[in-house]
């Protein structure tokens, strides 16, 4: 925004002075001023609902222990319907908030898949879900959401929440949010993949959600405090 701002103050200094005339009349008389405020007041809020993808939402704080809600959602790339106990692991199950378009996910997208290789094998299941209003945000449509499990090669299903219902259920707020629940379904992990965010130079490794899973495969006590998940804002429909 900074940079923004810079380039607004000069294009001031430089056009501030009257250059259009017409001396025959003054009607035709103009102050590139006035031009220059109506370019730079178009050009500075055209640019707010694009920089409000990268506006930071906070999880929501949802009690552990909480029972996972049940959804039947269909899957973006098979068309199949999922519900819960379709994706639930024997020794635990993680549910993901995800999206196509915002920067937060497309930083972790790649570790997402990592995660799920390695403990898919060991009794876990994971699922993804995006809740966003497409209306608004034609960039989460599920025709996109096809091609953005196959770029980052998902192998977990990618299903569309198009009513919010389930986003609503299990309390989700931003794009990615991770719910880890146990074999019994009861919410144990409610935190973020780790410290990386875009731009911050921490490589992403997915550290507490990892370390949150070993600690169920090793029946130990999930270290704490859980950091909340960071990232877009979920796109509701009538919020």
């Amino acid at each position: 925004m900074n940079g923004l701002v810079g380039f607004v103050l000069v294009a001031y200094g430089i056009f501030r002075k009257p250059l259009v005339q017409c001396s025959h009349n003054p009607l035709f008389s103009f102050n590139k001023v006035v031009i220059l405020h109506i370019f730079c007041v178009n050009f500075v809020f055209s640019g707010f609902k694009e920089n409000n993808l990268m506006a930071e939402t906070l999880s929501n704080n949802v009690p552990l222990g909480t029972k996972a809600p049940d959804f039947e959602l269909p899957d973006a790339v098979t068309a199949n319907l999922y519900s819960l106990q379709d994706v639930r692991g024997e020794r635990g199950t993680v549910v993901m908030f995800i999206c196509n378009h915002c920067p937060f996910v497309k930083h972790v997208a790649d570790e997402i898949v990592r995660v799920a290789n390695d403990y898919r094998v060991l009794g876990f299941g994971f699922v993804a879900i995006s809740s966003n209003d497409v209306k608004e945000y034609p960039q989460n449509h599920p025709d996109l959401m096809w091609q953005f499990a196959r770029k980052h090669n998902f192998t977990f299903p990618y299903l569309y929440d198009r009513t919010q219902v389930t986003a609503i259920n299990y309390k989700a707020a931003c794009t990615p949010d991770f719910f880890l629940f146990d074999a019994d379904l009861a919410l144990v992990y409610h935190g973020q993949l780790d410290n990386s965010r875009p731009g911050n130079g921490i490589p992403v490794n997915g550290r507490e959600l990892r370390e949150a899973l070993d600690a169920i495969l090793n029946n130990r006590k999930i270290p704490g405090p859980q950091k909340p998940s960071v990232g877009c804002g979920i796109k509701w429909k009538y919020r």
